[in-house]
């Protein structure tokens, strides 16, 4: 597939901008990694911007600093935690604004984006206890966990998954429902699409993966399941919706993710992409299948929210 101008000037302006996190994943003495996610997250958010309509904020949650954006009409108590991606090692909520904005807007909902923990400073777990101290900061606040949902991109779609499962191993309702995007299930990488997708998503390789999660496990394995929800206990968690494109090498791992979570009674719902990249839904008003993606996105998690009133 042939993407418009726009699309393709911004995957290469995105493409470049991560060069010196490869660098400092390889341990380039010459690259520290500070000044390489903060080229990697200007340029997120340069490329990606909030839309004009909505309110972004700063709240300090759980000790992160969080971007709280508000649409022009907010429906009740109504709200979003969207957790971002980057490999556990990179991104930030700036480079959300634009996703989280829209998704404001589609779900008459506040938008919370935590900056949690990166690796390699911070590895495994510390990410996944900043996203559950956020939930619990929503919870502490009075929000009712039945008008809260939570989605993500990439290391961030895992976590959805995966604080889902914390939250029900705390004993405490569950929000209405997830969407994950894009999702690294599986750090080991097994699934079929880590080879013959390789060379067709734009934005990653398993080669940049295999780095990623190197640099985020430390001395843990990759089938830990709090890692790789693939191989986590996923029952009696909300339902979720899980869109992968096919030309993602996280392809084969995502549907085998959707398959875990059906086996395990958890109600799923299942959108794989033909010719999408890795989280092409950054590139809404560019590319209308991102439009279209977070429409539906938007509408699964509107039929939660209603069916918990």
């Amino acid at each position: 597939m042939l993407y418009s101008q726009s699309v393709e000037s911004r995957l290469e302006q995105w493409r470049q901008s991560a060069a010196d996190l490869g660098r400092a994943l390889n341990k380039d003495p010459d690259v520290k990694w500070p000044a390489a996610r903060k080229i990697y997250l200007d340029t997120l958010a340069r490329l990606f911007p909030a839309p004009a309509n909505v309110l972004v904020s700063d709240l300090t949650m759980a000790g992160m600093p969080t971007s709280v954006i508000a649409p022009a009409t907010l429906n009740g108590d109504r709200v979003m935690l969207y957790l971002h991606g980057g490999g556990y090692a990179s991104g930030g909520r700036q480079a959300y604004h634009g996703l989280g904005g829209q998704f404001a807007n589609l779900l008459n909902a506040e938008v919370y984006i935590p900056d949690y923990r990166l690796a390699p400073e911070h590895p495994f777990p510390a990410a996944i206890d900043d996203v559950l101290a956020a939930y619990l900061f929503l919870i502490d606040e009075g929000r009712d966990p039945a008008s809260i949902v939570i989605s993500g991109d990439s290391a961030g779609g895992a976590m959805v998954v995966t604080l889902m499962r914390k939250i029900r191993d705390l004993g405490l309702a569950q929000p209405a429902a997830g969407v994950a995007i894009s999702p690294w299930a599986n750090l080991e990488h097994t699934g079929r699409s880590a080879c013959d997708r390789e060379g067709r998503d734009p934005l990653c390789s398993a080669e940049f993966l295999g780095l990623l999660a190197d640099n985020f496990l430390g001395h843990e394995l990759p089938s830990h399941p709090d890692a790789s929800p693939v191989f986590a206990d996923v029952r009696n968690i909300a339902p979720v919706m899980i869109q992968i494109g096919e030309n993602e090498v996280m392809m084969s791992d995502g549907i085998r993710l959707a398959g875990h979570l059906a086996e395990q009674r958890v109600r799923v719902s299942l959108e794989v992409w033909p010719e999408m990249f890795h989280v092409w839904h950054l590139f809404f008003q560019h590319l209308p299948q991102a439009d279209k993606a977070l429409e539906n996105a938007a509408a699964f998690l509107l039929a939660a929210l209603k069916e918990r009133e």
